[in-house]
């Protein structure tokens, strides 16, 4: 009988496979036909392919090089005297379906796109020179729900590339019997690891297997050893499954966000008859549990602060597949407070994992589909199966990879999303218990069927149906006109920081996450052009500045990215506050921080496409209500009058790696101006735990403004001793306000252009032109408080797709003179605030495309890259002697501090001698721009599958 010695070792650091495995790098050239082309690399990285000459392209960034089909890779190779008899196994990190031939003979199929490929060449090549041959297929070789949206394939961002990327080679195994897979399941409750080893011997001879474990752990200067176990057994042949169980000591170290460097490096070596095979992997002590409505991390609450993926790298139109690439892009997502990221319809490489253990990152990746779970359809189901199954076996022992989703909104049977998280939870067991969390779906029909049985938590946008009109079931604050009345409740309420979840989340018995939170969009940064130097181009940016341009704002460009840029920073940190306030919820998935250049062109991140800082936010701002403590402020309203009384409540989300961080700390609280402390007052955090803690109720301040001018405050949250702060702008203005008929001697007060209040102007009066909401409805558009979702082309389509209102399309306010003396007693910065927002709500932005080149009125709406109408709420002109202000806000008809005192601050300057216009018109053209109905400008369909 032979013998086996199987030997496990736990390192912290690498191990080389022994001297006596061989391997033969395939990288470098190849032939692609009779052209040469380099691997690992792309069709499109190599510049091979149908030249793409379209340029109008808007709906997502541009190849260079398109190739759709089969493209066969040929390269000439030596395989070794010295591997005769053994076993050959042929190993292609990631690619499309392939079949491999050797000198033209076809040896072999795979079509895994998530998990790496690997061929058995075993009795197929021989030592000598060969012809290898790869052809890979990226047509029609998959599901065509696959290749029509998942993000594993799709145009919009990763692109449906041919090619082989990551690691490739051959490999001579000197041991005739292989180590096939090493699966790991960490108990941290109980300090130990199980460990499944699968055997695989072609011969199917017996051995004797002996097993050794020994090892340490480095945890930074910690030198932890792991004590010797032996273990022998009989009889191993064909393939042959071995179990055992490790326990790390009381004192084990555990895994979390927190701690991750606690990673312990797990090699599996078997030796027979001197010869040996050999594996690595890692794993770690962590429990990932779902609890009630919350996840537990090793016992302890905690809250996924999470961001959508959608494999957006436009240098090379793939993923990337080494470490670099992905400790750069998960350390910018740990700079910006993210401790979770969702990989929409796709599954990262090994490298990824490897990262997002190092840094502390929660993944949840999915199978790479979007769209319809047809159970009649064979190909598709038994397909998906696969895949999943390989995702958990290929990356399963990776600590971060602690849930995994079906794929996103997705319809059709749920009697099959049931059986396959069933199935893959049995796949996942090892013999105690499943490793990780599944859910069906994210956003599984669109969230309207609510919580089904078998999901460990739910990713949606609502729970349950959808009552127009009513925000009820909603656990996120935007949505599209097609899924919400009025764009959902930061759009439709008045501004506060009160709203919270609780109501749709109270029937909910598992974990609730909000589904592609976010989605403001921004106006696009037209100097990130020069970036694009790789395989992807920017047709649609360069098409949208030349649109700018002809609508004779190209100098605006900037300011609009600033502007809209801005206020979108607001409008995140508005619905990510209404997560943390949200007792029972457990996390949110932005989409995103980072812009989306697909399906229409989406630029809703506060970093582009490269992950690079648009100039909008810095992270340390974005990590006041981005981060494990958060203090929160709830707040009524955000403008008072000089004299209200001002109530607040303090809370602190608090999900940090103990209580003691915060256990007596001091919260102290300021009110202030930019040049004078108006308030303070301290709290004691008496109590600390996990969750959501409400500090105090009622803290009461009265009578602020000194002054009795109009200021902008700041109200500052800071815990003592820590670095978390967090703040909320509060504007306090005179009271009571101006009445009208304090001005009317002095100005004409209309709302409407006649031929009597055009000649009062030509005959040098001062005209307030502020029409009701109902009028010049086709001179204007409607008004909308928060940037438009997503983008104004996809959303438009499926609005009028579904007999349902179109956004106003716009992008907030921008204020091309914030010192102008309009406001005086109006104070406001150069972008949108929450002083605003009602305001911007109610208005009709008229619509000034006959204006001259370089025109801007005083508070002017951005438009989108659609339309690209100049638009004006409030703007003055000279028409003949006189002097005309126009404000598109009907402020009468408000009764809000902020309506009241811009009201105020208008009048004010229109009876001063600053009163005077710098653009005149005659009386003809300003007719006309009441006069001349709009015209729609053509927006090309664009559907979306969740919409079909």
């Amino acid at each position: 009988m032979n013998k086996l010695t199987l030997t496990l070792l736990f390192m912290a650091f690498a191990l080389y496979a022994n001297a006596q495995t061989t391997t033969i790098d395939l990288s470098g050239q190849w032939m692609l036909g009779e052209d040469c082309i380099y691997l690992p690399g792309t069709t499109d990285t190599n510049r091979k392919g149908e030249r793409n000459n379209r340029k109008d392209e808007t709906t997502h960034l541009s190849r260079h090089f398109t190739w759709f089909g089969e493209a066969v890779y040929t390269k000439n190779i030596d395989i070794p005297s010295g591997w005769k008899g053994k076993k050959i196994t042929l190993f292609l990190e990631r690619t499309k379906p392939t079949t491999i031939y050797i000198d033209g003979k076809e040896v072999g199929k795979c079509d895994d796109i998530s998990v790496p490929q690997v061929y058995d060449l075993t009795g197929k090549i021989n030592p000598g020179r060969h012809v290898l041959s790869i052809a890979v297929d990226n047509g029609n070789s998959v599901p065509k729900q696959l290749l029509g949206s998942s993000h594993a394939y799709t145009e919009d961002t990763q692109t449906n590339w041919n090619g082989i990327i990551g690691k490739m080679y051959l490999k001579a195994h000197e041991c005739p019997v292989t180590i096939k897979n090493v699966r790991t399941h960490s108990q941290a409750k109980e300090n130990r690891v199980d460990i499944e080893v699968t055997l695989n011997d072609a011969r199917k001879k017996k051995y004797i297997v002996e097993t050794l474990i020994n090892g340490r752990l480095n945890s930074g200067s910690v030198d932890r050893r792991i004590a010797d176990i032996k273990k022998r057994t009989d009889n191993v042949d064909g393939t042959t499954t071995l179990l055992y169980s490790c326990h790390l000591g009381d004192d084990a170290m555990k895994w979390s966000e927190f701690t991750p460097q606690n990673v312990y490096k797990l090699t599996v070596r078997v030796v027979c008859n001197g010869k040996s095979d050999e594996c690595s992997s890692t794993f770690a002590l962590c429990d990932f549990d779902a609890k009630g409505n919350h996840f537990e991390v090793n016992g302890r609450k905690t809250f996924l602060r999470g961001k959508h993926d959608a494999c957006v790298f436009p240098l090379t139109g793939h993923v990337p597949m080494d470490r670099q690439q992905w400790y750069r892009y998960l350390s910018i997502c740990k700079q910006y407070g993210i401790n979770h990221v969702r990989f929409h319809s796709w599954c990262p490489p090994e490298a990824c994992f490897d990262v997002a253990d190092e840094l502390g990152i929660y993944l949840q990746p999915e199978l790479p589909i979007w769209g319809g779970f047809d159970e009649k359809d064979q190909w598709l189901t038994t397909y998906l199966r696969d895949e999943g199954r390989k995702i958990i076996e290929t990356y399963g022992n990776h600590p971060s990879f602690v849930m995994m989703g079906l794929g996103n909104e997705l319809w059709g049977s749920i009697e099959l999303m049931a059986d396959y998280v069933e199935d893959f939870r049995r796949h996942d067991d090892i013999g105690n218990g499943c490793r990780r969390l599944y859910t069906f779906g994210s956003n599984m029909y669109l969230g309207y069927k609510g919580v089904l049985d078998g999901m460990d938590y739910f990713t949606t946008c609502r729970i349950g149906g959808e009552a127009w009109g009513r925000y009820d079931t909603h656990v996120r604050g935007s949505f599209s006109f097609a899924d919400a009345a009025d764009g959902g409740l930061i759009n439709h309420e008045y501004p506060n920081s009160i709203t919270n979840f609780e109501k749709a989340i109270e029937g909910s018995k598992v974990p609730i996450i909000s589904h592609e939170t976010g989605q403001f969009q921004t106006y696009p940064d037209y100097d990130e052009i020069s970036k694009y130097t790789g395989v992807l181009y920017p047709d649609n940016m360069i098409e949208f500045k030349n649109r700018l341009a002809k609508a004779g704002m190209a100098n605006q460009a900037a300011d609009f990215h600033e502007a809209s840029g801005k206020w979108s920073v607001e409008l995140y940190k508005a619905d990510i506050e209404m997560d943390l306030r949200t007792n029972n919820m457990a996390g949110f998935q932005l989409l995103d921080i980072q812009d989306y250049p697909g399906q229409g062109s989406a630029y809703v991140g506060i970093l582009d496409a490269f992950m690079d800082t648009k100039g909008i936010v810095q992270s340390s701002r974005w990590r006041q209500w981005c981060n494990d403590v958060v203090p929160l402020a709830e707040l009524p309203r955000y403008t008072y009058n000089d004299g209200d009384t001002i109530r607040w409540n303090i809370l602190i989300a608090n999900y940090s790696e103990n209580d003691e961080q915060l256990k007596g700390k001091t919260m102290k609280w300021t009110i202030s101006s930019s040049q004078h402390l108006m308030a303070k007052g301290n709290l004691i955090v008496e109590k600390a735990e996990a969750g959501l803690m409400r500090i105090n109720q009622n803290v009461v301040v009265a009578h602020l403004s000194e002054t009795h001018k109009a200021e902008r405050l700041t109200l500052r949250l800071e815990i003592e001793g820590t670095p978390y702060a967090n703040e909320y702008p509060i504007w306090i203005y005179p009271s009571p306000g101006v009445a009208q008929n304090k001005y009317e001697r002095d100005i004409l007060f209309v709302d409407s252009l006649n031929e009597n209040v055009v000649r009062k102007l030509e005959n040098g009066s001062k005209v307030l032109l502020m029409p009701r909401k109902d009028m010049f409805r086709e001179q204007t558009v409607g008004g909308l408080t928060q940037t438009d979702y997503w983008n104004y082309r996809m959303f438009k389509t499926i609005s009028e797709n579904n007999k349902k209102p179109v956004s106003p399309g716009t992008l907030g306010l921008l204020i091309n003179d914030e010192h102008h003396p309009l406001f005086d007693n109006f104070p406001t910065r150069k972008h949108t605030e929450w002083q605003w927002a009602s305001l911007a709500h109610e208005a009709r932005p008229l619509i000034m495309d006959a204006m001259p080149e370089g025109y801007a009125p005083l508070v002017q709406v951005i438009d989108n890259v659609e339309r690209n109408h100049r638009l004006g709420i409030i703007f003055e002109l000279a028409v003949g002697k006189g002097k005309l202000m126009v404000c598109m806000c009907d402020l009468k008809a408000q009764d809000t501090p902020e309506s009241r005192q811009l009201l105020t601050s208008m009048m004010e300057y229109m009876r001063s001698g600053l009163f005077k216009p710098k653009d005149s018109i005659s009386a003809a053209e300003l007719m006309m721009l009441f006069e001349t109905n709009k015209r729609e400008k053509e927006v090309k369909e664009l559907r979306n599958i969740s919409y079909d």
